[in-house]
């Protein structure tokens, strides 16, 4: 999450739009403890586990189950590190907007006010043919582009990160990162072809100025589902939707993509009232000088957002 990537003059965010692939060992400088998230590399006490049923207030605690509230939300310690390993403080919150730091492509659209609701369906790539021990997230998402403190996505990952994982594709649901804190839900295993459905979605009768938000993502063959229940806004405008979005770390060659060419998203966006965008004016973002250079591409339509590479 950085600074509008269309203006291609943020620094560092979330997700990056320039070089992005590293090698398999972890960037010089960043600590072996440090464990990896879709937002850069995180000291393990600032990634927190939200279990399903939990509810994240807005105030970063926590309401357990059993209806038991945190006495106070944590408040990160430590500084964090972009994929690139560069140093980010513990309560830097200008770094999250997508510029250069693990996105390799990614296809937005920003609204004149505020998103209602994302729906996106895609299916699951194979495996890449190659393990590195390279983690890949593709994701759709909502952020602020002037208010910006986190982003919140329904994710695919392969290979390792905070949340669990290893050589095998998985779905979390993530809000990062209010407080330098990065939520997620539990970690769900899914399988190669199987279409997996990614929501954001409101917890108000419209999206403008909603506190709490559900971020659901789900295996639609299984029935399977990972949730974030009324995960909190904290005073931002979802005004800056993510169609598609491709982030990688550890890539240090072509066949550490999935063998395939590119992930395809159906994506439905809505406006602050809930009403199908019909045509939004999604704009394609790629990085460059990314090593290797994978052949990436986008492709966008009104309701079909790729993001393209040749293994």
């Amino acid at each position: 999450m950085k600074k509008h990537l269309a203006r291609l003059v943020f620094v560092a965010p979330l997700m990056a739009l320039t070089a992005v692939a590293q090698p398999a060992a972890r960037p010089v400088g960043v600590p072996e403890a440090y464990v990896i998230t879709p937002f850069g590399y995180f000291h393990p006490s600032c990634v927190r586990y939200v279990a399903d049923g939990e509810e994240l207030l807005a105030d970063g605690r926590i309401r357990h189950v059993n209806g038991t509230e945190d006495a106070a939300a944590p408040v990160c310690q430590y500084p964090r590190y972009s994929a690139q390993g560069a140093l980010i403080a513990a309560d830097n919150t200008s770094e999250l907007t997508p510029v250069t730091n693990g996105w390799v492509e990614s296809v937005s659209a920003v609204a004149p006010s505020s998103y209602g609701k994302l729906v996106a369906t895609w299916k699951t790539p194979p495996a890449p043919t190659v393990n590195s021990g390279q983690t890949l997230f593709f994701f759709p998402g909502f952020e602020d582009i002037t208010n910006v403190q986190s982003i919140v996505q329904p994710v695919l990952q392969w290979g390792p990160s905070a949340a669990g994982g290893g050589s095998f594709w998985a779905l979390s649901s993530w809000n990062c990162c209010l407080s330098g804190i990065a939520d997620f839900s539990p970690l769900i295993s899914v399988s190669t072809g199987d279409p997996i459905l990614g929501a954001i979605t409101p917890t108000c009768t419209t999206g403008l100025n909603c506190a709490t938000w559900n971020v659901v993502s789900e295996d639609r063959n299984t029935g399977a589902r990972t949730v974030l229940r009324k995960t909190p806004s904290k005073g931002q405008t979802w005004n800056w939707a993510f169609g598609a979005v491709a982030e990688v770390y550890s890539v240090i060659q072509c066949a550490n993509y999935p063998n395939n060419n590119g992930v395809t998203f159906n994506v439905r966006l809505y406006d602050q009232n809930l009403a199908l965008i019909a045509s939004p004016a999604w704009t394609k973002n790629a990085a460059t000088g990314v090593t290797p250079n994978c052949g990436f591409g986008l492709n966008s339509t009104a309701t079909q957002e790729t993001v393209r590479y040749q293994p």
